[in-house]
């Protein structure tokens, strides 16, 4: 009997530890973000509004103007799509990250330009 209650009470103990792993993280606030371009170093802020798995995106360019994007996150696993209007046209950059804690860190896709590595941590 005490065995079964012991069996029991690890595999509560268990479900719970892995219902808390497959939970969100919560990104929201400001951030910091760099990332590592041809031209250098470049450090943007980046502010997250989340809703569950759902993120708000906005984002602060070069010339100090705002964009706009949506993104998700599950787990610890983030994604999100910002669109800039330029001269050119619009153009669509994607996010792509893991968040550990107060930073994360990831690469953006930047349409037919490339990529590169980024990092952010928390304001």
């Amino acid at each position: 009997m005490k065995r079964m209650t012991l069996l029991s009470g690890i595999m509560v103990l268990s479900l719970l530890a892995l219902g808390f792993s497959w939970q969100n993280v919560d990104v929201s606030g400001d951030w910091e973000l760099t990332s590592q371009s041809p031209r250098g170093e470049f450090t943007q802020n980046v502010h997250f509004d989340q809703e569950g798995e759902s993120l708000k995106v906005t984002m602060e360019g070069r010339r100090g103007e705002e964009s706009t994007g949506e993104g998700i996150i599950k787990g610890s696993e983030i994604e999100w799509t910002i669109t800039r209007s330029t001269p050119r046209g619009e153009f669509t950059v994607n996010y792509t990250g893991v968040v550990e804690g107060d930073t994360m860190s990831g690469e953006v896709q930047m349409g037919d330009f490339g990529s590169m590595e980024w990092t952010a941590k928390r304001k």
